[in-house]
């Protein structure tokens, strides 16, 4: 089993930023990718951005490329994401994802509200 806890959600005004984090505990060994989805009401959920745990490379959604960064501390097993110059439309519920197995999602967090007001 692994344990997920996200953080850093919240209110912000259009244009503002906030930094999403995700600590994965339990039985972490052979991380492949953590990521990040979001969920807006009405809507299916949406794949964010994601990074391979080994070498580290990443990648983004279209909506988000150039605003929004994912990093990691590997010894902590821990994922961010950064959101800079947020829009309104980024206003949703952020999940965060691991998975060991190509293909699948094995893992997610509880979800963390991220409201844009303008």
């Amino acid at each position: 089993q692994v344990q997920l806890t996200e953080s850093g959600g919240g209110l912000v005004q259009v244009g503002g930023s906030l930094r999403l984090s995700c600590a994965a505990s339990g039985r972490t060994f052979g991380t492949l990718v953590m990521g990040w989805f979001r969920q807006s009401p009405g809507k299916e959920r949406e794949f964010v951005a994601a990074m391979r745990w080994a070498g580290g490379s990443t990648e983004y959604a279209d909506s988000v490329k150039g605003r929004f960064t994912i990093s990691r501390a590997s010894a902590q097993n821990t994922v961010y994401l950064q959101m800079n110059s947020l829009k309104s439309e980024d206003t949703a519920v952020y999940y965060c994802m691991w998975t060991a197995t190509k293909g699948r999602y094995d893992y997610w967090g509880q979800g963390t509200q991220v409201t844009v007001s303008s």
